[in-house]
């Protein structure tokens, strides 16, 4: 992970869960972007300030008893677009 102050800016992730979690979610997950995808799992994704906030969130999808699926850092462009999506870590069944 590059450091924040390094760039002014979170680096943004994206996990993906084996199931369906609705909007509700989203709060207790910080504000992060929820999306339920047509395979059954839920893509989360966003900024997290720093490696304590990423496992902060690690701990929340354990204490659910969810299913983690992958991890990925993903480069955000200057405009707010990804352009990029580097692999943190995945599990054993990944698509990517």
């Amino acid at each position: 992970m590059t450091p924040a102050t390094a760039r002014d800016e979170p680096d943004c992730y994206e996990l993906r869960v084996d199931r369906h979690l609705d909007g509700r979610w989203a709060e207790w997950f910080g504000g992060l972007t929820m999306t339920r995808e047509p395979d059954g799992t839920t893509t989360i994704r966003g900024p997290v300030a720093d490696q304590a906030a990423l496992h902060g969130i690690l701990i929340k999808i354990r204490d659910l008893g969810m299913v983690l699926l992958a991890v990925r850092r993903i480069d955000v462009a200057p405009l707010g677009g990804t352009h990029n999506a580097a692999p943190a870590a995945t599990g054993a069944d990944s698509d990517d």
